[in-house]
């Protein structure tokens, strides 16, 4: 096991109504903010309101800043900086999914900064500070609510790139099952789908000695496993929603990952391929890792052993090890068909055009992962499994 420090100092707040409790929250750190968000979903619902009618409760002023896409741009983050300086204001409170919230995070950034935000992407610069950050999260998936990162895609060239920073975490999230409850189901899918590969991403790890970390992911896993088709066929079971909400921010506030060296490869294909084409993340994912995991697995057979007998119940095979690790990626793979996830580039209408380019683009600051170091050949002929 390796050395480590685990910190998270997100204030989560679960439960039912918990967004009237907002402005008590937010209030603390300061009496202007920013309040981002996505489509018109918040609005509709009435959850603008509720936000809104909890701050003003507060005597907050309230700066808005709408339009965050799946995939957020850099153009709205430089927005959202500009009038946050302009405004002097004290908190960022996103209210969303994890796009929302990335965008906020990188906003959050950016005010603290004199260069342009793009530079903590490329590598150019990092993040020392952010303005304080709350969250109402209305889709269970990335896990931003409590974690330390940000992804954000730059329309000058479709690149997709991600940086962090403890500074990031919000200081608060609120999480309420009920919010979900209108998700379409495709949305839930790439959610459920987004928070297991958070989970896969720590526990393919060449760390030994991680038996409790190990114990942690099988669990989380085998407990979206149990809850996701319950989900779908009942959007409105509190109980279910509950459990795929907690298990999302699980899966990403850095506990599981204690201990252990995550691979983060197949993420980072897959920011390839959603930068260019804009597809879904979770989406994503589900064609991405078991491409990733039949061109991998070789490497520890054990691992992927355990992981199909523990995870999935497969009998371990001791006369063809293989055999067991192959259907433990099969059950994986049968899964995400299950919740309606494509898991062929070809289902979402992706060629072999811009696939020379992802491998390239992917790998020009060097190899990906750690299971297994992907350079760009590797990342190539995983791209064309996934075909």
């Amino acid at each position: 096991m390796q050395d480590f420090v685990f910190h998270n100092s997100t204030k989560m707040i679960f439960g039912k109504d918990k967004e009237t409790l907002v402005g008590e929250e937010a209030v603390i750190y300061g009496k202007k903010i920013l309040l981002h968000y996505g489509g018109g979903s918040v609005k509709t619902s009435g959850l603008y309101d509720r936000v809104m009618g909890s701050l003003v409760e507060q005597g907050i002023e309230v700066f808005e800043l709408g339009g965050v896409k799946p995939n957020p741009r850099v153009s709205l983050v430089r927005e959202g900086i500009a009038l946050c300086k302009e405004n002097n204001i004290e908190l960022i409170l996103a209210v969303g999914g994890g796009s929302v919230i990335d965008s906020a995070k990188a906003i959050a950034a950016g005010v603290k900064y004199d260069g342009d935000v793009w530079d903590f992407f490329e590598g150019k610069s990092e993040v020392k500070d952010c303005l304080p950050i709350g969250v109402v999260l209305t889709i269970p998936a990335a896990g931003s609510e409590s974690s330390s990162g940000t992804v954000i895609t730059n329309e000058d060239g479709w690149y997709k790139r991600a940086t962090g920073h403890n500074s990031m975490r919000p200081k608060f999230a609120v999480l309420n099952p009920v919010l979900t409850y209108t998700l379409p189901p495709y949305q839930t899918a790439c959610g459920i789908t987004d928070m297991m590969a958070h989970i896969l991403e720590r526990y393919f790890t060449n760390e030994k000695h991680v038996e409790l970390t190990d114990r942690l992911c099988e669990g989380a896993l085998r407990t979206i496993i149990n809850y996701a088709p319950i989900v779908l066929e009942n959007p409105t079971n509190y109980d279910a929603r509950a459990e795929i909400m907690w298990s999302g921010t699980i899966a990403h506030n850095d506990l599981l990952g204690t201990g252990r060296i995550g691979d983060w490869g197949s993420h980072d294909i897959e920011h390839e391929i959603s930068g260019i084409y804009d597809i879904a993340h979770g989406a994503g994912l589900a064609i991405v890792f078991p491409a990733w995991m039949k061109y991998v697995y070789k490497h520890d057979v054990n691992r992927f052993v355990q992981f199909a007998n523990r995870v999935w119940d497969v009998e371990v095979d001791l006369n063809d090890l293989e055999k067991t690790a192959l259907a433990g990626i099969k059950k994986t793979e049968q899964f995400f068909v299950s919740i309606g996830m494509p898991v062929t580039l070809t289902e979402v209408g992706i060629g072999e055009k811009h696939l020379g380019e992802m491998a390239r683009k992917g790998t020009e600051r060097g190899p990906l992962g750690n299971f297994v170091k992907l350079q760009e050949a590797d990342v190539l002929q995983i791209l064309r499994l996934a075909q």
